[in-house]
């Protein structure tokens, strides 16, 4: 397949399907739902879009990662949770209805917090004036790679609630099927770039991943969170939208550079894995007990 291809075809159509299936599993009250768990979506969204792009920020500098790669892990980081992370937060027994309120929530913002985290993190790492950063009237374009197919997700959620449901556990393995495929081509199609950095951003992604988990998991139980609560927080940061993060790196009419999209093909394998351990930890071990 073609980098053609891959970036004006195959990688849109992967993740129009990935944020519909999330739109047929979302309704307004997942929105509304943030009055009712307002602590728990305050230290979650705090979690996500301040502290990560912070930590993130760290391990690319500690890692020594080449500028398109610390950009690429920052693209990440910047990107709202993976559909995933409610089904692990499943099996992990997390808060799920927790779980889908970030998600709903935090898809929204990262259309405004995604450009800003890319515009900082290019203008660092390259220096101003060296690349052409993510400007805000890009904002239009993300909007269009991630809430158009969710909006359409849920207004088929709500006008037939019946084929909604049936399609969403097709979908859902469409979707698995199109991210590995994304992962694999993306991948192989910059091998030589990945060699040469493997041990690095392979480092640094696993470093990021066990760095987010931590965190989601430890920041709301010494708050006080209940543990399904932490967990569905530690699953929701843990487990990224690696298809869009790919998505705006190869784009060219995004970021259009290959080895940015690196990262986010790199977490993308390594964070199903961390994340069953974390969920069978946090269960077998119960986590530290919140303070009366």
């Amino acid at each position: 397949m073609s980098a053609n291809v891959l970036t004006t075809v195959f990688l849109p159509i992967a993740l129009a399907i990935i944020m519909f299936g999330l739109g047929l599993s979302l309704v307004a009250e997942d929105f509304r739902r943030v009055v009712r768990y307002p602590k728990a979506v305050i230290v979650g969204l705090t979690c996500q879009v301040l502290v990560l792009p912070i930590v993130c920020w760290l391990v690319a500098v500690a890692f020594g990662l080449v500028p398109a790669l610390a950009v690429g892990l920052m693209l990440l980081a910047a990107s709202p949770g993976g559909t995933s992370a409610n089904l692990y937060s499943h099996i992990a027994n997390g808060d799920v209805a927790l779980n889908i309120t970030l998600t709903a929530v935090n898809t929204v913002l990262a259309v405004v917090t995604l450009p800003i985290i890319v515009n900082l993190s290019l203008v660092y790492f390259f220096g101003e004036g060296k690349v052409i950063p993510l400007q805000f009237s890009k904002v239009a374009q993300i909007f269009a790679l991630v809430l158009i197919p969710v909006a359409v997700g849920m207004i088929v959620n709500k006008n037939w609630p019946g084929f909604a449901t049936k399609m969403r556990r097709p979908v859902k393995i469409l979707s698995i099927v199109f991210l590995v495929a994304v992962v694999i081509l993306t991948i192989a199609k910059d091998w030589v770039a990945l060699s040469a950095n493997a041990t690095a951003v392979g480092g640094a992604a696993l470093a990021f991943n066990l760095t987010s988990l931590a965190i989601g998991y430890f920041v709301p139980r010494l708050l006080n969170l209940e543990q399904r609560q932490a967990i569905a927080i530690g699953m929701e940061i843990g487990i990224h939208n690696g298809t869009l993060a790919i998505a705006v790196a190869l784009s060219p009419l995004m970021l259009n550079n290959s080895l940015m999209a690196i990262p986010a093909a790199i977490y993308s394998v390594i964070m199903f894995f961390t994340a069953a351990i974390f969920g069978w930890l946090v269960n077998i071990r119960g986590g530290p007990r919140p303070q009366r």
